[in-house]
């Protein structure tokens, strides 16, 4: 397992997931951008989802896509930024990490800091009961799969991009009320203990909370962020992690 001892005079990192940005999300969009700014974390890890979709670096030089790179490019100049791919933006590249300064996370990673353990995880990779989405996460993480698809011309890609998303959404809209896919707390706990860890940060369920899975094992999940749907209660919150331990925080300069 993939492990990363940071520098002891960091004081405070800051985790985020599930941002979801798109050319449709300019208040979420505004929101991260001041936080990025704003923040005086000695380094913000991203786990997953920060992008509604990415399909291929070679869209950071356009539109939405080019002004997200610069943001990030920006934060990257003033502190550690790190990014793991999430369901959404698996397909971001090394290319585009390059060109913002941002460093790749490996999913999962144990990061060691304040003299503990931490297991980073987006988290999909745990829902074992969500068999159609495991399928698919198998075949698009594939290299032939990837080759093929980033070998397509750029609208391709987001027209295909679009379908599936269509469909990720209509399967939801078919569920029963408050369904929901979480991750498998058996196998979490195998993670943690295979780390030599106790306690678990993830996002991808959308349902931000603390819980123990197992005497002496407990994860941390990442809230999402949302601040542009009309009746929707508007979601922006930071983990961060210090020496006196974790705290959730209002994203510093997204009001």
């Amino acid at each position: 397992m993939n492990e990363w001892r940071v520098p002891e005079r960091w004081r405070a990192i800051d985790f985020i997931s599930d941002l979801h940005l798109a050319d449709n999300t300019p208040r979420t969009f505004d929101a991260f951008a001041a936080y990025l700014r704003a923040s005086d974390a000695d380094a913000i890890l991203i786990l997953g989802d920060l992008f509604e979709v990415w399909v291929g670096d070679d869209a950071r030089q356009f539109g939405f896509e080019a002004t997200c790179t610069r943001v990030l490019a920006e934060a990257a100049a003033k502190r550690t930024v790190a990014f793991m791919a999430g369901n959404r933006d698996f397909l971001v590249g090394a290319e585009m990490l390059a060109a913002c300064g941002v460093m790749r996370l490996a999913d999962p990673t144990v990061v060691c800091a304040f003299g503990e353990r931490m297991l980073l995880t987006h988290g999909d990779a745990l829902c074992l009961s969500d068999h159609n989405y495991q399928r698919f996460r198998a075949q698009v993480r594939s290299d032939e799969w990837q080759r093929e698809f980033l070998a397509r011309p750029l609208e391709e890609r987001r027209r295909i991009a679009r379908d599936i998303r269509d469909e990720s959404q209509r399967r939801k809209s078919q569920q029963a009320a408050g369904e929901w896919v979480d991750v498998d707390k058996r196998a979490a706990v195998d993670w943690l203990r295979s780390a030599g860890a106790a306690d678990m940060i993830h996002g991808h369920t959308h349902v931000p909370a603390d819980e123990e899975m197992a005497p002496g094992f407990t994860r941390h999940v990442l809230s999402d962020w949302d601040l542009d749907h009309p009746g929707a209660a508007p979601r922006a919150e930071v983990l961060c992690w210090q020496a006196c331990g974790l705290t959730r925080i209002a994203p510093v300069g997204a009001a």
